[in-house]
C-alpha cells in the first residue's frame, strides 16, 4: 500500500501547486502582495496580525486578511475590528490552508482595492509546510515561550520560510529565552534566514515588520506595473 500512499499525496501537491500558480498570476495582475504567516498555536499570529492591520491603515495603504482555522471565527471577528476586510476560512478538521480554500474565499473580493493580503494559516508547524498558497514570502513566527529548538523540531517548516518572527520578545527575560540558541538552530535549518524580533502587544519591533512588508512589496514581480497605494511609502509605525 505505500507506493498508492505516495502517488495519492504526490496528486494532492501536484493539484495544490497548479492552483497556487494560478493564484500567484491572479495577485501579481491584481498588484496585491500577499504573506502566508505560519507557526504552532499560541505564538501570536492573530494580536500580529490585528497590529499589522491598524498600523498599515493608519499609513493610508490597504491591507485584507483571511484568517484560518479547524473551527469558529472568532479570530476574524477580532481583526475586523482593525477596519480591514477579513474573511474566515473554517478547514473542519483539516491542519492547514491549500491553494483551492484560499482562491473560494477570494470570490467577489475586489483584489484590485488591496496592497497587502495575510493568510493567517492554521496554527500548526507540520502540515502547512507543504502547501504552496500562491503567497510573495511565507513567514514562521516562533514565540520566545515555546524552547529554542523549534526549527530542529520541524526543520521544513523552517526551512521552507522566507522570514522567521521571534515574538512576545518583552517575555524573553522573564522565560529565560536563550537568543543565541535559537539563532544557532535557524541558521542550521535556513542558513541566512532573515529573522525580527517583536512583541506586538508593547509594540518592540512593530517598525523593522512593517519595513519587511514594505521591501518584500517592492522587491515583489507586481511592483513594476500595481499602482501607488494612497498615502505614499509611510505606514505611521
Amino acid at each position: 500500500m505505500k507506493p498508492r500512499v505516495l502517488e495519492i499525496r504526490q496528486g494532492v501537491f501536484e493539484k495544490n501547486d497548479l492552483l497556487a500558480r494560478d493564484l500567484r498570476a491572479r495577485f501579481e495582475a491584481a498588484g496585491v502582495t500577499v504573506f502566508n504567516l505560519v507557526s504552532s498555536p499560541g505564538a501570536g499570529k492573530t494580536l500580529l496580525l490585528e497590529r499589522t492591520l491598524t498600523l498599515l491603515r493608519e499609513g493610508g495603504l490597504r491591507p485584507a486578511a483571511l484568517v484560518g482555522d479547524v473551527a469558529t471565527e472568532n479570530d476574524a471577528k477580532r481583526l475586523a475590528r482593525s477596519g480591514a476586510p477579513t474573511r474566515q476560512i473554517v478547514t473542519a478538521g483539516n491542519c492547514h490552508l491549500e491553494a483551492g480554500m484560499i482562491g473560494r474565499h477570494l470570490e467577489g473580493w475586489p483584489l484590485d482595492d488591496l496592497d497587502f493580503l495575510f493568510i493567517e494559516n492554521v496554527g500548526n508547524l507540520v502540515c502547512p509546510a507543504h502547501y504552496d498558497l500562491g503567497e510573495n514570502a511565507r513567514v514562521v513566527l516562533l514565540s520566545v515561550t515555546e524552547g529554542e529548538d523549534k526549527p530542529l523540531k520541524y526543520p521544513p517548516m523552517f526551512h521552507s520560510a522566507d522570514a522567521a518572527l521571534i515574538t512576545k520578545i518583552d517575555l524573553a527575560e522573564a522565560t529565560g529565552f536563550d537568543r543565541a540558541a535559537v539563532y544557532e538552530a535557524l541558521e542550521s535549518v535556513r542558513p541566512g534566514i532573515e529573522t525580527l524580533e517583536l512583541s506586538a502587544r508593547t509594540g518592540q519591533g512593530m517598525e523593522a515588520w512593517l519595513d519587511y512588508l514594505l521591501r518584500v512589496r517592492a522587491t515583489s514581480p507586481l511592483a513594476a506595473f500595481a499602482s501607488p497605494a494612497p498615502g505614499g511609502e509611510g505606514t505611521g509605525a
